[in-house]
């Protein structure tokens, strides 16, 4: 399988909460929703519609997870809320049990090696593995070098602090640009993918 990173991201790299308020305020993070004014349907649907057309199945933190079965699971009859309530998904957790995982196709990554899971997830043959959000989980698999191609909507807006996915560990990661479009709100489209020695 192939790891996908697909954020929303601030110029300045911040992913935390693009999409509510009170979607994450770890660390006094006062920006949730900052995404939504720069979402452009008619550019950033069909970006989306096309990784998730190449993805088998999904790949969450405990917290990312928590938050979409708290919200999709009882919503039915668009494209999107029934491909996601059946798309299998993987959560890489160690405080949740498999009795938690009530949204339809949830599996557990459990134990305390999330990473070595998911690289025996990587080495199955099949399509796309796509996180979403999951910034502790999605760090880890950049620095793990775990991460195939990266989605990235790039928007125009600083915020200034916040949870990034990009390892802070010194080491460089060329990556070569495989598109890029830019939507009518500023948004650049971007896929990336690492430079294999």
């Amino acid at each position: 399988m192939r790891i996908i990173l697909s954020d929303f991201m601030s110029l300045d790299g911040v992913v935390q909460a693009p999409g509510g308020a009170e979607e994450d305020t770890d660390g006094g993070f006062a920006h949730g929703g900052w995404s939504m004014p720069y979402f452009d349907a008619e550019a950033v649907g069909p970006f989306l519609e096309d990784v998730n057309a190449s993805t088998e199945a999904l790949l969450y933190g405990r917290r990312t997870w928590q938050t979409m079965a708290a919200a999709w699971p009882g919503r039915a009859g668009d494209p999107f809320a029934d491909w996601i309530n059946a798309v299998p998904k993987y959560v890489a957790s160690r405080t949740l049990g498999e009795d938690d995982l009530t949204w339809s196709g949830s599996r557990l990554l459990g134990g305390d090696d999330a990473i070595g899971a998911i690289r025996e997830l990587r080495e199955r043959d099949g399509g796309g593995l796509q996180i979403w959000g999951s910034a502790t989980l999605a760090t880890q698999l950049v620095e793990h070098d775990l991460v195939d191609e990266y989605r990235l909507m790039i928007e125009p807006i600083l915020l200034g602090g916040g949870k990034r996915v990009f390892a802070q560990d010194g080491r460089a990661r060329p990556l070569e640009l495989v598109s890029v479009a830019t939507a009518s709100t500023g948004v650049l489209l971007c896929t990336y993918r690492p430079v294999r020695g």
